[in-house]
């Protein structure tokens, strides 16, 4: 397919024209502040969102790559990593970087763990990671880049968890680390960490807890009395987490953090070359230049919401969750799949294509996103959905009303 031809124009173009011409090929992007969309976007309040703005605008023109000549950045990271693990009850070895987002989270563990098992395994030629079927496919990439063999191993039938006793029989010699997610994306469960934990112990491998979608949410539903299974590093065993600020933390994309139990595993993350006419080069992520405005917005955003706001954000959340999960689940041709544990879940039908609902929603102006095995509708709630929730159900039963009648 040949690429459509543009080239640079030989003069430049004025903003007010240029803005114009994006705002108009823009016009086709899904209109998320309307609540119709369940995906993608992270939104607290428009005030919120203002402030993020103005602290990432700041900070715009700044690289984190030189702490030196930035320190401010330094400051923001550290900070941000320094609360972060304190939400995920770590102690004061804990530690860890700041990334562009949940894949380079992922990413910098795999390397992470196939550098510090090479010390530590040095017999481990073939490193591999024992995974659920259910993790993210961030860890495929992983794979891919750093020759890590990814063993995925299919989740319960029943629960949509990681199976433990399946997971403990994939372990091999060649076992360097295993995975669970807190929560998943296609289910919104939370794997059984604490039990992967106890496995990894007795092993003495890793277990990476992949929190990015629900590291700033379950621990402030966890404090709304939500039973929610222990995932953090309260738990003995769990020796790294990454979790997203940019999702449920309501930063600016892109923000995440890798964190560690240990200094000494995370000093396997850096990249350092020191024979470079250009000086001592030092990277602690996939990143050379490390854009200052989503550090600087990330740590604003935790600043400025604190514990109060984040739970009152995280009860409005979901409560539109819960309303909306029983109304689903009144449909009698519907069905949630799984215990969804926060405001992440999916639903699916056995008595027509749930696809094909998934298609006349659309031409209603929603959008779901389309999962598999088995098919589903996917949703992930955000504050600004919390007015639109009746909307949403009223469409949804005269939708499924019209599948089922022709």
């Amino acid at each position: 397919m040949a690429r459509p031809k543009v080239i640079l124009p030989e003069n430049g173009i004025s903003d007010d024209i240029l803005l114009k011409e994006m705002e108009e090929i823009s016009k086709d992007d899904i209109k998320w502040r309307d609540g119709k969309v369940w995906s993608l976007v992270y939104h607290a309040t428009d005030e919120h969102t203002e402030m993020l703005k103005k602290a990432y605008t700041m900070f715009f023109s700044k690289n984190a790559l030189s702490p030196i000549a930035f320190p401010s950045l330094k400051r923001f990271e550290t900070e941000v990593v320094s609360m972060a693990v304190d939400l995920f009850n770590g102690d004061k070895r804990c530690c860890g970087s700041m990334t562009s987002g949940g894949t380079e989270s992922i990413l910098m563990a795999i390397k992470t763990y196939r550098d510090w098992a090479e010390e530590k395994f040095p017999n481990i030629k073939n490193p591999e990671m024992v995974l659920p079927s259910s993790a993210h496919p961030a860890f495929e990439k992983g794979a891919d880049y750093f020759k890590v063999k990814s063993v995925r191993v299919p989740v319960d039938k029943n629960t949509h968890r990681a199976d433990i006793k399946a997971m403990e029989n994939a372990i091999t010699d060649n076992t360097i680390f295993l995975v669970g997610s807190a929560c998943d994306f296609p289910r919104g469960v939370v794997d059984p960490i604490s039990e992967l934990g106890t496995i990894a112990q007795k092993r003495g491998i890793g277990l990476h807890v992949d929190s990015c979608l629900g590291g700033f949410m379950l621990p402030f539903v966890k404090k709304l009395g939500y039973e929610v299974p222990d995932f953090d590093f309260s738990v003995p065993g769990v020796t790294s987490i990454s979790a997203d600020v940019h999702k449920y933390g309501y930063g600016a994309k892109g923000a995440s953090v890798i964190l560690y139990r240990k200094e000494r595993v995370w000093k396997h993350q850096f990249s350092v070359y020191t024979d470079w006419s250009g000086g001592i080069y030092i990277s602690p992520s996939m990143r050379g230049t490390r854009p200052g405005g989503a550090i600087a917005a990330a740590w604003a955003a935790m600043k400025h919401l604190g514990v109060k706001e984040y739970l009152n954000l995280a009860k409005i959340v979901m409560d539109a969750s819960k309303k909306l999960i029983e109304g689903i689940d009144r449909i009698p041709e519907l069905y949630i799949i799984g215990k969804p544990v926060m405001s992440v879940f999916s639903f699916t039908s056995d008595k027509f294509d749930v696809y094909h609902l998934g298609d006349l929603l659309d031409k209603k102006g929603w959008h779901l996103d389309r999962i598999q095995f088995p098919n589903a509708l996917h949703m992930m709630v955000n504050p600004h959905h919390a007015e639109i929730v009746d909307t949403f159900l009223k469409d949804l039963r005269e939708t499924v009303d019209e599948v089922v009648k022709n």
